[in-house]
C-alpha cells in the first residue's frame, strides 16, 4: 500500500479525533463526499461472529489488496503485511494493530477511509465492508495466528558463520601436487575442474621486480636483480621474500593501502578545507605498525581505543574523515552535521574491519544484512563521545625521564604546603571584603546602570599566564534579551585569535553555544580584546561571560579586565571591570597576592614561579606536541532516530555491538573510553569470523590484484561470494594461529606457486578464465598512481627515502577562512619523497597522477578502479614532472654508463624493466637516440607499459 504525498503519522495508541468528535467527523465526511465515503466507527462493518483464521481468512485479503507495496519483496514505510509477526511489528511509524481494539488500530483506520490523508490501498479496489469486518474480528479476537517470526529474520550471510578449519586436500589433482603449499593446494582443485594448471615459474628478473612492486611499491635496483638472478641457493627466493618483508619500505606500501580503506587525508574537506598540519603522526604510526608487524588484533584495538592502551596517536583513525567546521545557527542543521560525522565513523569502522555496510542501517533496518537500526544507534552510543580535534601526544618514557619526573614530583610536593598556607590566608582575607562574587571560570555576571551604546569592548590584561579564553559573551538589554548574538545581527571583532584551532575561533564568542569546544582564545598571553558591534544602538544593563560553562576547563580565565561601552560623542565609557570583585584566584598570582602583605607577597611569587617551572618541565617530559587524533567527552543519552532524523527521537539505546554477531550489550552508564575498548575487543575476538576473513582477503587483493571476495569491504548479502571459500577460511584461521601476524600471512602468499608463476597468457586458459580469477597465471595489472611516481623517482635516482615527519605538498596553499590550493608548476628535491608522505588534500588532486584513480580521502576506497583515459597518456607524456624526470634519467645514464649509447640502452632497460634489451630493442633505441636524443628516449621508456605494469 502506498502513501499519498500529504503525510500524517499517528503515534501508537493515539485515539484520532474522528472517534469522539461529531463536528470534525462531519467536516471530514463532507471533504470526502465526492470520492470514497469514509465510515465512522459506528458505520464500520461489524466484526464477523465466526472464528477467523489468519491464513485462510485474513492473509488472502491482505495479499489481494496490499502485497504490491507491503509484501515480501517490497516494504513501503518498512511495513510488511504477508506475515502475522510483521503485522504485529508494525511500520516505521509504530504499531498498526491494537490487539482486542480494532477501532483503535491504525490498520482499520486506513483501510476503512477514516483518515482523509491515508486511504489504503491508494489505487485499485477498496476493501469491501465484509473484508473490513473480517480484519476487525481478527484483531478483536487477539490477532491470533501462526508463530512466523523466524521468517522475518534475515538469513545469515556466509561470512557471519563461524570460521571453519577445513582439512587441506590430500591429493591435489596436479602432477606436482607434492610440492604445493596449502594455498596452492586449495587453488589446484578448481583449476583441474577447468582442465587448467599453474603456469611455469617466472624468470628471476620478472619475479624480483614483481615482488618489489607488490610488497614495496618500488622496483629493485639493477644490482639487486643481478644478485638474485645469480643466487644458486635452493631457498634464494624465500630469503629474498624475508628481506623484502623486513625492508622499511614495506610499511610505507601497506600503509598507503590502509589509508584508502579508512579515507585518511590531511585536510578537513567541505568548503573551508583547511589543512591538518599535525595529522601526520597517525600516518607514521600506521607505517611503523606494518613494519613492526604489530599483531593485527592489537592494531585494530589501538586505532579505536589507543588512548586506553598507551598508543594515543593511533586514535587518528577515529578522526581521519571529513569535518565541517562551519556550524549553523540552526540547531537542526548542526544536529544533522553531528549525525553525519558519527555515521561516517560507524560506516568506516564497519567496512574497514568487518566488511559490513553498517551505515545502511542509519534510517531503517539493513535491507540485506542482519543489522538492525538499533545496532546502528547502539554503535553510535559507543562513538558519541568522539570529537574532532587535537590533543597532546604523550612522550615516550625512558629511565632517565622517569628518574627526572620523580625528582620533579618531590620538588612540587615540598612547595605545595607553603603555597597552600599562603593561599588559605589570602582567601580568608578576600572573604572578609564584602564586594562582588569572585571571578570564576564557569559564569560571571556584570551589572551596571542602563547604557545606550552601539559597541562594547572587553579588554583583558591578565589570565593566569596563558592566552585568555571566553566561551560566550552575552550582553543583555532591559528585557533580558541577549543582543550580542550573531543571529541578531551583532558583529564580533578581536585583537587576535589563536590560529589552527577550529573550536577556538572568534565566531564562537556570540554563536549562542557554550563550552570549551565553542570558544574564542586570544593569540596573546595575558592580553587581548574582543568587541561586539550592534546592528542598531542598544540599551544594555547586564552581561554574562565565562571561560567554560561545561566546567571541564578552568585555565585561561580572565582575572584582570575592563569592559567599556561606546557612548555619545564616540567616547568609550568603562561599565564593568575586575575591580570590586572578590577576585581571589588560586590560579593567578594577582588573584592571591593582592590579599597578602609585602613579605608574604614576595614569598608567594617566588614559590609560584618555582612551581610553574617545575610543572612546565614535567609537561615537556610527559606531553609531546598536539596531533590531530581526536578528543573525547561524555557520550550522553542516545536515541534511535526515526528515519535518521535527529529531531525524531524514539527509544533510548544502550551501547552495544551487532546483535546478529553475538555482540555484547554494555551498561548505559559505561564510561566513554571503556565503550570503545569493548567494541575493539569484540571486533578482534577470535569468535568474530568477519575480522580475520576481511583482512586476509585484503592482503590477497593487494597481492594478486583481486580479492578472493572481490568486494573487499562488503562481505554481506550484497557482496560477492568467495571464489575459494575454503581458502579464505584457511587464511583467516592461520592468521589467528600465527598471533595475527600480517607479515606471516603475506609471506605465505608471496612464496606460493600462484604468486611465483609466469604471467604469460595462454589461449585455452584465456577462453575459460580471461581475468585469471582461478590463478592459472599471475594476473598482470597497471601500477597505482603512487607506485608509478615513486618508480620514476627511483629510475632518475633522485628519490628521497627519508621516513616520517610532516609531509610535502604538491599544491601551493593560500590559507584563509577558505583554504585555496594551486598546483605547483615546478617541483624539486623537497617533493621527491615517496608519495605516501604527500599531504593529501581532500577535493584536490595532483595534476599528473590524480588522473590515475587516486582517491582524495572524501570516502573509503577499498578497491581502486583501473580506468584508461586519454588524460592519463597526456599526463605521462607531456607533464612537466615526467619531462623533468626524463631529463634526470638521461643524466643518470650519462653519469653511470658514459657516452656509449649501447651501454646507456642496456642500463636503461635494466633500471626500468629489470632485464637486458634484445637485439631489436637495441636497434630501435639507438635509432631514436641518434635522431631525437637521450631525453626523448628516456621519456618514451617511462611511458612503456612494461614500466607501468606489474607482470
Amino acid at each position: 500500500m502506498r502513501k499519498k504525498t500529504t503525510t500524517i503519522y499517528f503515534r501508537p495508541r493515539l485515539k484520532i479525533p474522528l472517534l469522539g468528535n461529531a463536528v470534525l467527523l462531519a467536516a471530514v465526511l463532507a471533504l470526502m463526499a465526492n470520492s470514497l465515503v469514509a465510515q465512522s466507527p459506528a458505520e464500520l462493518a461489524p466484526s464477523k461472529v465466526k472464528s477467523i483464521d489468519f491464513l485462510t481468512d485474513v492473509l488472502p485479503i491482505l495479499d489481494q489488496h496490499c502485497s504490491n507495496c507491503h509484501g515480501a519483496s517490497k516494504q513501503t514505510a518498512d511495513l510488511r503485511l504477508d506475515l502475522r509477526s510483521a503485522i504485529l511489528k508494525g511500520s516505521n511509524s509504530g504499531p498498526i494493530v491494537e490487539k482486542g481494539h480494532s477501532e483503535q488500530s491504525r490498520l482499520i483506520q486506513v483501510v476503512a477511509g477514516l483518515d482523509p490523508d491515508y486511504q489504503m490501498p491508494p489505487e485499485g479496489d477498496r476493501l469491501s465492508p465484509e473484508q473490513i469486518g473480517i480484519l476487525k474480528a481478527w484483531i478483536d479476537s487477539g490477532a491470533m495466528g501462526p508463530e512466523d517470526s523466524s521468517l522475518l529474520e534475515k538469513p545469515l550471510p556466509w561470512s557471519f558463520r563461524p570460521l571453519r578449519v577445513p582439512k587441506p586436500p590430500e591429493n591435489a589433482p596436479l602432477a606436482d601436487s607434492k610440492s604445493l603449499g596449502i594455498i596452492d593446494a586449495w587453488l589446484a582443485g578448481p583449476l583441474a575442474e577447468k582442465q587448467l594448471e599453474f603456469s611455469q615459474r617466472a624468470d628471476p628478473q620478472t619475479l624480483i621486480r614483481r615482488l618489489f612492486l607488490v610488497a614495496l611499491g618500488v622496483p629493485p635496483t639493477p644490482e639487486e636483480v643481478e644478485r638474485f638472478a645469480s643466487d644458486s641457493c635452493v631457498d634464494a627466493y624465500e630469503q629474498l621474500v624475508d628481506r623484502v618483508l623486513a625492508d622499511p619500505r614495506y610499511g610505507e606500501r601497506q600503509a598507503r593501502h590502509w589509508f584508502d580503506v579508512i579515507r585518511f587525508a590531511e585536510s578537513n574537506g567541505f568548503e573551508t578545507n583547511r589543512v591538518r598540519y599535525n595529522a601526520w603522526p597517525y600516518r607514521d604510526y600506521v607505517i611503523a605498525a606494518f613494519n613492526d608487524d604489530k599483531p593485527y588484533n592489537q592494531f585494530v584495538k589501538e586505532q579505536i581505543a589507543g588512548d586506553a592502551l598507551g598508543a594515543d596517536v593511533a586514535t587518528g583513525f577515529l578522526v581521519a574523515g571529513s569535518y565541517d567546521i562551519v556550524k549553523s545557527p540552526d540547531v537542526n542543521l548542526t544536529l544533522m552535521q553531528r549525525q553525519d560525522e558519527l555515521a561516517d565513523l560507524i560506516n568506516t569502522t564497519g567496512t574497514a574491519f568487518l566488511g559490513l555496510t553498517i551505515g545502511c542501517a542509519r534510517c531503517h533496518d539493513h535491507k540485506f544484512d542482519p543489522v538492525t537500526q538499533k545496532d546502528f544507534y547502539s554503535l553510535q552510543a559507543i562513538y558519541a563521545g568522539v570529537q574532532f580535534g587535537e590533543r597532546p601526544i604523550p612522550t615516550e618514557q625512558t629511565p632517565e625521564k622517569l628518574q627526572r619526573l620523580v625528582h620533579i614530583d618531590s620538588a612540587l610536593a615540598s612547595i605545595k604546603p607553603n603555597l597552600q598556607t599562603l593561599k588559605d590566608k589570602a582567601q580568608k582575607v578576600a572573604l572578609t571584603r564584602k564586594t562582588l562574587p569572585p571571578i570564576n571560570s564557569k559564569l560571571n555576571l556584570e551589572s551596571f546602570e542602563p547604557t545606550l551604546t552601539k559597541s562594547v569592548r572587553f579588554t583583558i590584561e591578565a589570565s593566569g599566564g596563558s592566552q585568555p579564553c571566553i566561551d560566550e559573551w552575552e550582553i543583555l538589554d532591559a528585557n533580558g534579551n541577549n543582543v550580542a548574538l550573531a543571529t541578531r545581527g551583532a558583529k564580533a571583532k578581536a585583537s587576535s585569535t589563536l590560529a589552527g584551532f577550529p573550536i577556538h575561533q572568534l565566531e564562537h564568542i556570540n554563536d549562542g553555544k557554550t563550552g570549551n569546544s565553542h570558544s574564542w582564545i586570544s593569540n596573546q598571553t595575558d592580553g587581548g580584546w574582543i568587541q561586539i558591534d550592534f546592528e542598531q544602538p542598544q540599551t544594555i544593563s547586564q552581561m554574562r561571560w565565562g571561560r567554560d560553562r561545561s566546567e571541564q576547563f578552568q585555565d585561561r580565565t580572565p582575572s584582570k579586565y575592563q569592559i567599556e561601552a561606546l557612548v555619545e560623542n564616540d567616547r568609550w565609557k568603562t561599565i564593568a571591570s575586575d575591580l570590586g570583585h572578590t577576585s581571589f584566584s588560586a590560579d593567578s598570582i594577582d588573584g592571591v597576592t593582592q590579599f597578602l602583605d609585602t613579605d608574604e607577597k614576595a614569598t608567594y611569587i617566588e614559590l609560584f614561579e618555582q612551581e610553574r617551572k617545575w610543572k612546565s618541565e614535567k609537561k615537556s617530559l610527559t606531553q609531546g606536541p598536539n596531533a590531530w587524533i581526536g578528543t573525547f567527552s561524555s557520550p550522553g543519552t542516545i536515541h534511535r532516530l526515526y528515519r535518521g532524523d535527529p529531531l525524531l527521537k524514539r527509544e533510548t539505546v544502550p551501547p552495544a555491538m551487532v546483535a546478529s554477531l553475538n555482540g555484547p550489550e554494555l551498561q548505559e552508564d559505561s564510561p566513554e573510553q571503556s565503550r570503545r575498548l569493548a567494541l575493539a575487543s569484540w571486533i578482534v575476538d577470535p569468535q568474530n569470523p568477519l575480522t580475520p576473513r576481511v583482512v586476509a582477503n585484503r592482503m590477497w587483493h593487494y597481492t594478486f590484484g583481486t580479492g578472493i571476495i572481490d568486494t573487499p569491504s562488503d562481505f554481506g548479502a550484497n557482496g560477492t561470494p568467495p571464489m575459494h571459500p575454503e581458502l579464505i577460511d584457511s587464511l583467516a584461521t592461520s592468521l589467528i594461529e600465527q598471533d595475527w601476524s600480517l607479515k606471516q600471512l603475506h609471506r605465505s602468499m608471496l612464496i606460493s606457486q600462484a604468486f611465483v608463476q609466469s604471467s604469460k597468457p595462454h589461449p585455452q586458459a584465456l577462453a575459460l578464465d580471461a581475468d585469471a580469477r582461478l590463478l592459472w597465471r599471475y594476473p598482470p595489472r597497471r601500477l597505482e598512481a603512487e607506485s608509478i611516481r615513486d618508480s620514476m623517482l627511483v629510475a632518475s635516482d633522485v628519490i628521497d627515502y627519508r621516513m616520517g615527519g610532516p609531509g610535502f605538498f604538491l599544491q601551493r596553499v593560500e590559507p584563509d577562512n577558505v583554504y585555496r590550493y594551486f598546483p605547483k608548476e615546478q617541483v624539486g628535491p623537497p617533493e621527491f619523497r615517496r608519495m605516501v608522505y604527500l599531504t593529501r588534500i581532500r577535493q584536490e588532486q595532483d595534476p599528473v597522477f590524480g588522473a590515475f584513480d587516486c582517491p582524495s580521502g572524501n570516502q573509503v576506497v577499498p578497491k581502486r578502479p583501473r580506468s584508461n583515459t586519454p588524460l592519463q597518456s597526456l599526463n605521462l607524456f607531456n607533464s612537466p614532472f615526467v619531462i623533468q624526470q626524463a631529463e634526470r634519467f638521461a643524466e643518470r645514464l650519462l653519469r653511470d654508463a658514459g657516452q656509449n649509447s649501447d651501454d646507456q640502452i642496456n642500463l636503461a632497460f635494466r633500471i626500468l624493466f629489470a632485464r637486458q634489451p634484445d637485439a631489436h630493442e637495441v636497434e630501435l633505441s639507438k635509432d631514436m637516440i641518434q635522431s631525437q636524443g637521450t631525453v626523448p628516449f628516456c621519456r618514451a621508456l617511462l611511458n612503456a607499459s612494461e614500466f607501468l605494469f606489474v607482470f
